[in-house]
């Protein structure tokens, strides 16, 4: 089952930028994900597979009301 990734979430990966920073905003979901380093503002087009493989976690979601409240109800 794939991972709840929305628009917005700040996501820490395993392995660092070349810049030094491991902290990825997600811009675009699907198949394909649109993601910006947070330290350097370069942009990176990835499978969906290999991005949720490289996560390490979820620093910040930005998750629909809806969402959050059937997670924790």
């Amino acid at each position: 089952m794939p991972m709840k990734l929305y628009v917005g979430d700040i996501v820490q990966t395993r392995k660092a930028h070349p810049c030094g920073g491991n902290q990825w905003e997600i811009m675009r979901v699907g198949m394909d994900f649109r993601i910006r380093c947070t330290t350097c503002g370069h942009q990176v087009w990835i499978p969906r597979v290999k991005l949720e493989k490289s996560i390490k976690k979820v620093l910040v979601s930005n998750a629909p009301e809806e969402v959050q409240q059937k997670e924790n109800p």
